[in-house]
């Protein structure tokens, strides 16, 4: 059993990752901002694990879970979402360097070991798919707010990676690849197709749907992450964490609207909604085989049982339902 602290353990990603730390055995510590009181995040109906409340900023609240006796942090704070991404722009550049950098320094103290969660939007818009972990950045105008949680999470990885080179940190890098699943805020192509479908709205189709996705199933991802923070060959390293199977928009719309019995798409153009701040990426495909080769680890989770099963949860918890939508997907 081990000690371990999730920062933004509230959210999608890390609320999957408390519950499934808490199942293994672990002590698990949630540090996030205040939950409100409203509906519960994913698995919050059960044992919770403990929550210490903040802002990843602040250093002196985050040194309240990452104490002495901490053996591992995953480090999943952060704003995510395009639509987030172009009207917080303060907000993911702050979170994301002060935020990592009070993590890196308390976890070199408290001698913990730290598993980065990073994402596919590093590599911005390079056209030579797949792309294995090592691969060249290609990115738009600093202008454009769209590119802002890529440059500011590759910096993160910087700053991890020095820590690791400089300072001796123990830490791994996951990048994750459009993860989708149960729980997930109906601001992402899967959750706003089913959220909308579910609630007799035709689904959102932006740019025509040509544009392809790796889309990788919640409990997979969780999977792959504890794999990182557990193994020793993991040290040190980064890891693309995502399906290898290439998918287009379109296809997966269309099968949330066969799974659900939902309306046909509708194509909207996404400048009506967020200008000339919004670029997209016609595609995004991982090379997963360091993940295989390492940790033993690939997505075995199918596009249409993943969705099926976040539909059916989707189905049984009418309070997500009742949230907003927003977001390009």
């Amino acid at each position: 059993m081990a000690n371990v602290v999730v920062t933004g353990g509230l959210g999608f990603l890390g609320g999957h990752l408390a519950d499934a730390l808490s199942r293994r055995g672990d002590e698990v510590t949630v540090f996030d901002a205040v939950f409100d009181g409203g509906p519960p995040p994913p698995g919050r109906d059960g044992d919770a694990p403990r929550h210490v409340g903040g802002d990843i900023r602040d250093a002196e609240a985050l040194a309240g879970a990452i104490t002495g006796d901490v053996d591992t942090v995953y480090h999943l704070a952060a704003v995510v979402g395009v639509d987030r991404y172009i009207d917080r722009p303060l907000d993911v550049i702050d979170i994301n360097l002060s935020g990592t950098k009070n993590v890196l320094e308390l976890a070199e103290k408290a001698g913990a070991r730290v598993v980065l969660a990073s994402t596919s939007e590093v590599f911005g818009k390079n056209p030579a798919v797949p792309w294995a972990e090592d691969d060249d950045r290609v990115l738009g105008s600093t202008a454009t707010d769209r590119w802002s949680y890529s440059s500011s999470k590759a910096l993160a990885e910087h700053l991890t990676f020095a820590y690791m080179r400089q300072r001796g940190l123990d830490a791994t890098i996951v990048r994750y690849f459009n993860v989708y699943g149960p729980g997930q805020r109906p601001g992402f192509v899967v959750s706003r197709s089913v959220h909308r479908a579910l609630r007799g709205l035709p689904p959102i189709l932006y740019d025509g749907g040509g544009q392809t996705r790796c889309f990788t199933f919640v409990d997979d991802a969780i999977e792959a992450t504890i794999e990182a923070g557990t193994a020793a060959a993991a040290l040190g390293e980064c890891f693309n964490i995502g399906s290898s199977v290439e998918t287009t928009i379109r296809a997966v719309i269309e099968l949330v609207v066969e799974l659900t019995g939902g309306d046909e798409a509708v194509p909207v153009d996404p400048r009506d909604g967020f200008g000339d701040a919004y670029q997209d990426l016609s595609r995004r495909v991982p090379d997963t085989s360091k993940a295989l080769a390492v940790l033993g680890w690939r997505s075995t989770t199918t596009l249409r049982d993943g969705l099926a099963r976040t539909i059916d949860w989707a189905r049984a918890n009418p309070w997500w339902l009742e949230q907003p939508d927003s977001g390009s997907g």
